[in-house]
C-alpha cells in the first residue's frame, strides 16, 4: 500500500462535507483507514462489527460506505442486503480479502457498486471512493423540496411558482443535507460536523437556517424542539 496524496485541490473538492461509513473489524487497519480518509477531508464513522454497521447505516446519512466482508455478528454482504432492503441506497465499496472473481460477482450482485480486494493500493482506493461519490452525486442532481426543487449542481432552488433562487455554497450544502433524508431530524452537532466542519459554534447552523428561511419561506425547514431541524413541516 502506497502513501496517500494530500493537498490536491480536485480531491478536496470531492471530499468536502462527504460522510463515509467505514466498516472494518481489524483494529489497526480501521485506524489507518480512518486517519487516511480524515486527512483527505472526509468525515468518517467507524463500525467494527456488522450489527454496529447496520445501526449506523439505518440511523445516519452517509455519502458512501466502505465495507469489509468478514465481520463479527453480521457478515458484510448481509449488512448490505439488509440496508438495501430497508431502502438505504448509499453507494458501497466492498474492501475484502475475498477477492477472486466469484467473490466480486457476489458482492456486486448483493448491492455493492464497487469491489476492491485486499491487499490494496491506497491511491486506487481513494480514486475509487472519489469515483463512487461522483457517480452518486451526479445521479441525483435535483432534490424535491416542500415548495419546489433544489439543483445541487447549480446551487439554486426553483420554487413551485417558477422563481429561481440562488443559494450560497453553504446554504446549498445545508439544504442538500436535509433534502437527501427528508423525514430525518438532524441534530445541530451533526449538521455542524457535516456542513460546517471548520466552525466550532453550533450557532452557525441556526444562522444558515435563518438565511434559508428568509430566501425560501419558513415552511422549508422546521425546528424540532430540543433536537434540531428537518426538511419541511412535521407530519
Amino acid at each position: 500500500m502506497s502513501p496517500g496524496r494530500h493537498g490536491d485541490p480536485y480531491t478536496s473538492t470531492m471530499s468536502d462535507h462527504a460522510r463515509i461509513l467505514l466498516v472494518e473489524d481489524d483494529a489497526r487497519l480501521a485506524q489507518m483507514l480512518d486517519q487516511l480518509l480524515t486527512a483527505e477531508g472526509y468525515h468518517t464513522v467507524v463500525a467494527r462489527d456488522g450489527q454496529r454497521a447496520l445501526h449506523e447505516g439505518l440511523t445516519q446519512e452517509f455519502d458512501a460506505i466502505v465495507l469489509d466482508r468478514g465481520l463479527p455478528i453480521i457478515e458484510g454482504l448481509d449488512v448490505l442486503t439488509r440496508l438495501r432492503g430497508r431502502g438505504v441506497l448509499t453507494p458501497a465499496l466492498v474492501l475484502s480479502a475475498l477477492g477472486n472473481p466469484a467473490d466480486r460477482v457476489e458482492g456486486l450482485d448483493r448491492g455493492a457498486e464497487d469491489y476492491l480486494g485486499k491487499p490494496f493500493d491506497i491511491e486506487e482506493l481513494l480514486a475509487r471512493i472519489r469515483a463512487l461519490l461522483r457517480r452518486h452525486r451526479s445521479s441525483v442532481p435535483v432534490l424535491a423540496l416542500p415548495d419546489g426543487s433544489l439543483d445541487t449542481t447549480g446551487r439554486s432552488v426553483t420554487t413551485s411558482g417558477g422563481e429561481n433562487v440562488i443559494l450560497s455554497e453553504r446554504e446549498a450544502h445545508l439544504l442538500e443535507r436535509l433534502a437527501r433524508r427528508p423525514t430525518q431530524v438532524f441534530e445541530r452537532d451533526d449538521l455542524l460536523a457535516t456542513v460546517f466542519p471548520d466552525a466550532d459554534d453550533p450557532g452557525v447552523v441556526d444562522t444558515y437556517v435563518h438565511y434559508l428561511r428568509k430566501k425560501l419561506g419558513r415552511q422549508t425547514i422546521t425546528t424540532v424542539r430540543g433536537i434540531g431541524y428537518r426538511l419541511g413541516p412535521l407530519p
